[in-house]
């Protein structure tokens, strides 16, 4: 497991003030821990994570690449991309994580790349119910298929200490951050001059907790659904997205499916 996942998932205590939790519980090594057990202390965990983490290394590892698989709608190279991801993983584990006394035990999967590269952490997969709610917080825009269907393997993801996808009950209060930021209604333009509304933009991705996201775009449609577009607050503008453009270079990505494999690709 990579050294900064045991950092991440620290305890604090008086002789490690720097910790991050009051207790994290590390379900994949532990063997002994009951479901019936386990779900009392962390009622967010879902039955397959706990089985999952009864599993040999290698696999978790496999069952978790083909749940990807079947999750996700068909995507020229996706198969291919996440051989190569995979394989490129030393472990995947369950940490149940308590951030004080009186709290419940949090859920991640957290995905440790080998050679001590970093991980990614995903929080617990959004219900039905949740993405129905979701979509009525943006009734004018249909929401992407491959987004969607992501949120029902991790419902929030990130690399590291990145703030990463957001959960979709944080969506409508970041879409309200997002515009605050905005002068009233006045447009503003791309980086080849094209005007946009601000609210056509929906964040999906936060970039560390600053001013930078990856938005979906209500005026841009590339494969019958919303493409997603980069915004840096610190010029005022967002990504070209014109045919020619390469989508790795300009940060602009025909489908969440391609923004997603550029953000597990780019571990750095």
């Amino acid at each position: 497991m990579d050294s900064h996942v045991l950092e991440f998932y620290s305890v604090y205590s008086d002789e490690t003030p720097h910790g991050h939790f009051h207790r994290v519980l590390a379900l994949h090594e532990e063997p002994m821990v009951t479901w019936d057990e386990v779900s009392k202390l962390a009622p967010q965990l879902r039955r397959g994570w706990y089985e999952l983490a009864q599993l040999s290394v290698q696999d978790r590892i496999e069952f978790t690449r083909d749940f990807w698989l079947t999750k996700l709608p068909y995507h020229d190279g996706l198969p291919e991309f996440f051989a190569i991801f995979f394989a490129s993983l030393d472990d995947i584990g369950v940490f149940l994580t308590q951030r004080s006394y009186d709290d419940p035990l949090i859920p991640h999967l957290v995905y440790s790349i080998a050679d001590n590269q970093g991980f990614y952490h995903g929080e617990t997969q959004a219900n039905e119910s949740e993405l129905i709610e979701l979509q009525k917080e943006f009734p004018d825009y249909i929401l992407p298929a491959d987004y969607l269907a992501f949120l029902q393997i991790h419902n929030g993801f990130a690399k590291i200490n990145d703030t990463g996808i957001l959960p979709s009950t944080a969506m409508k209060s970041s879409y309200e951050s997002f515009q605050a930021l905005f002068q009233g209604d006045e447009p503003f333009a791309t980086s080849k001059g094209k005007t946009v509304n601000p609210k056509s933009l929906i964040p999906f991705y936060e970039s560390f907790g600053m001013p930078f996201f990856q938005c979906f775009w209500g005026e841009w449609y590339p494969e019958q659904e919303m493409g997603n577009v980069y915004y840096s607050n610190t010029n005022k503008m967002i990504s070209c997205c014109t045919m020619q453009d390469d989508g790795l270079e300009n940060m602009a990505f025909r489908t969440f499916t391609d923004w997603l494999m550029f953000y597990l690709e780019k571990l750095d």
